[in-house]
């Protein structure tokens, strides 16, 4: 089981370091608490574990039915637009005045998960034949599989929060507020994508 477990954390690195939507926000939240990382990675597994137990029990062809996809990928990519803008917004609130994103790490690694149709669908592809590897091994293995990709997703996000949190002092105002601008466009980006992507769906 520990080579499968080692294929299992070079692939959900691979997906967890890709800039995206969680990246964006936890890069955001970082500046106000070295914390950020670790509450949305908390998040994430509030979404992520239901998830993994209902592929394990047969539901992943529910998440790619187009509909389903289709759904999904407008609410999540008009949710996350939204999210997008309202950190523009308060781009210069946080960077000057110190001031906070109208919502915390917990709940921005619910939504950036719960919300992102990509998401959902890997893991009713590629995360659901990760998972069929464990089946061998009963509970021990599945619990052991979402520990290790639970694990991987807590030590990325948790090093960008700590990183960003002890250096962002050392950056320009001008820098720092084109950070949150570009985290903010990536925000927008992804959400017009999947958007797009949903649409494609049912043309």
């Amino acid at each position: 089981m520990l080579s499968i477990l080692a294929s299992v954390v070079v692939i959900s690195l691979s997906g967890v370091m890709m800039p995206g939507p969680m990246f964006a926000v936890a890069l955001a939240k970082s500046y106000k608490s070295p914390w950020a990382g670790t509450q949305m990675s908390l998040g994430h597994a509030v979404v992520e574990v239901p998830l993994i137990l209902l592929i394990y029990f047969g539901f992943s062809r529910f998440f790619q039915n187009n509909v389903v996809q289709f759904v999904l990928s407008l609410l999540g990519g008009g949710m996350i637009i939204w999210l997008g803008i309202g950190m523009f917004r308060g781009r210069t609130a946080v960077v000057d005045q110190g001031r906070e994103l109208p919502y915390n790490s917990f709940i921005a690694g619910i939504v950036m998960s719960a919300l992102n149709p990509f998401f959902l669908l890997w893991w009713a592809t590629v995360g659901g034949l990760l998972i069929m590897k464990f089946t061998d091994f009963g509970i021990t293995g599945l619990a052991a599989f979402t520990v290790t990709h639970w694990l991987c997703d807590l030590v990325w996000l948790s090093f960008v929060s700590v990183t960003v949190y002890k250096t962002h002092s050392l950056w320009g105002r001008r820098f720092q507020e084109w950070v949150f601008v570009a985290c903010s466009l990536l925000l927008i980006g992804f959400g017009g994508w999947f958007v797009v992507s949903g649409i494609q769906l049912m043309v």
